[in-house]
């Protein structure tokens, strides 16, 4: 790619547009925060040339130098060429509108979660009256600590069964400044969670089944497993957390976890619980919510699944 010596190649514009033609080209997969070829190449142009993604396109037709140009095709050669999500070659990415430092031992960002806390769970909860949030499955932290912003007097726990992603997450308490009221804990679920209530308990936990994660595209295979894997339906991680959650949290406390397509296969296992499936005005599905009342009166058929049959 020597784009760098084409001299048709000159402003910023022209290297959004031949990134995009070359991603598209490539046939790269755009599943990480980015809903398109061009979202992704602007961003990667925009990170190379040290300018913020809110950059004016006023700018876009200034001139690169030499130099600025060399930088750029490294970086767009780089997504080509090693098929990782853009986050993972920034080390950046955004959650409800905040930035977030990412790598390796922690999944992208790309939750639809972010609408919901930016709302304050409204309507299910009272801002006032949330005092202990819990993000479980937390990896990079995002999630919660969007949490400690959106109520900023609540004592916010982030636990992860991996001790990379408790680093990773630790990092983005210190880059906050979150520390006075948000910790990281290392814990598989809530096993060695200090015995507390929460008000609000927010997951994002692995709920990727067998057959989905086998055809996963190769950016996928970036992502740590441990993060993704949930069994054959999906449901290893969530059935768990449905079955203890309701020992952490309060009376008035709500549970929210995103299982994605595994939707599916919890409405096989348990027909006779109505789950309330959020909906979202930016785009995002497969999110429930359930009261400690909920939790209460399914605590039988919760702890009882029907056996989910893939077809």
């Amino acid at each position: 790619m020597a784009a760098d010596d084409n001299p048709e190649l000159m402003t910023v514009r022209d290297f959004i547009r031949w990134g995009a033609s070359r991603f598209r080209q490539a046939e790269l997969t755009f599943a990480h925060g980015m809903a398109s070829a061009i979202d992704e190449a602007t961003y990667l142009v925009l990170h190379a040339l040290h300018l913020p993604i809110d950059t004016p396109e006023s700018l876009f037709d200034g001139r690169l130098t030499r130099n600025e140009k060399k930088t750029v095709i490294h970086l767009l050669s780089r997504r080509i060429k090693e098929r990782k999500p853009a986050a993972y070659l920034t080390q950046e990415a955004w959650f409800a509108g905040l930035p977030f430092y990412v790598d390796e031992r922690v999944l992208v960002p790309r939750s639809p979660l972010a609408e919901l806390i930016e709302n304050q769970f409204y309507p299910w909860t009272s801002a006032d009256k949330v005092h202990n949030i819990l993000d479980l499955c937390t990896g990079s932290g995002c999630i919660g600590i969007a949490c400690a912003y959106a109520f900023p007097f609540a004592n916010v726990d982030l636990s992860d069964i991996s001790e990379a992603a408790i680093d990773v997450a630790t990092i983005n308490i210190e880059r906050h400044q979150a520390d006075m009221n948000v910790q990281a804990l290392q814990s598989d679920l809530f096993a060695q969670l200090p015995a507390k209530r929460y008000d609000i308990i927010v997951s994002n936990p692995p709920y990727v089944d067998a057959e989905d994660l086998a055809a996963m595209s190769q950016e996928f295979q970036h992502e740590p497993r441990l993060g993704l894997e949930a069994g054959s339906d999906g449901l290893a991680v969530v059935t768990r957390i449905l079955q203890q959650a309701r020992s952490y949290l309060s009376d008035q406390g709500v549970l929210v976890v995103e299982v994605g397509n595994s939707q599916y296969a919890m409405e096989l296992i348990w027909p006779n619980i109505p789950f309330h499936w959020l909906e979202f005005e930016h785009g995002g599905d497969g999110v429930l919510l359930l009261t400690a009342e909920q939790l209460d009166a399914y605590a039988d058929a919760l702890a009882k699944p029907a056996e989910f049959v893939s077809t």
